[in-house]
């Protein structure tokens, strides 16, 4: 059998999360963020104080991506990092004003994929995820 692109799982969850992702750069292109720090903002939000790799931990993100962007955004003020051995991250109050900017925005965002996707689609997305992990 012949190799094709349609064939690769990778190649089209990658192409999804483009998808996804064009669309969030649009919706907050006004506030400067990416999707990984704001992964990261909303995981403050309820983690509170944390070490830092917990946060990479959670969010399936690579070391060297947390640690790009802990810095951009702690260079923002919206969030700090202790120096201590083993770093501690958490969201300042000009993080937490952030998020509550942000949050209408995204759940605007959210109600829009979920009315494209439908139950169905969710579900489908929640069974792949259960099936990965």
């Amino acid at each position: 059998m012949k190799y094709q692109v349609e064939q690769c799982i990778g190649n089209r969850l990658r192409c999804l999360s483009r998808v996804v992702d064009r669309d969030f750069r649009a919706s907050l292109k006004e506030f400067d963020i990416t999707e990984s720090q704001l992964s990261i903002l909303f995981a403050l939000t309820k983690l509170g104080k944390v070490d830092q790799g917990k946060i990479g931990e959670s969010l399936f993100l690579e070391r060297s991506t947390v640690s790009r962007n802990i810095k951009l955004l702690e260079k923002r003020g919206v969030l700090t990092k202790s120096s201590n051995y083993r770093p501690e991250i958490e969201l300042t109050q000009k993080g937490f004003d952030l998020v509550q900017s942000i949050l209408p925005i995204w759940e605007s965002l959210m109600h829009t994929f979920i009315d494209k996707l439908g139950k169905e689609g969710i579900e489908n997305i929640k069974s792949l995820e259960n099936k990965l992990y």
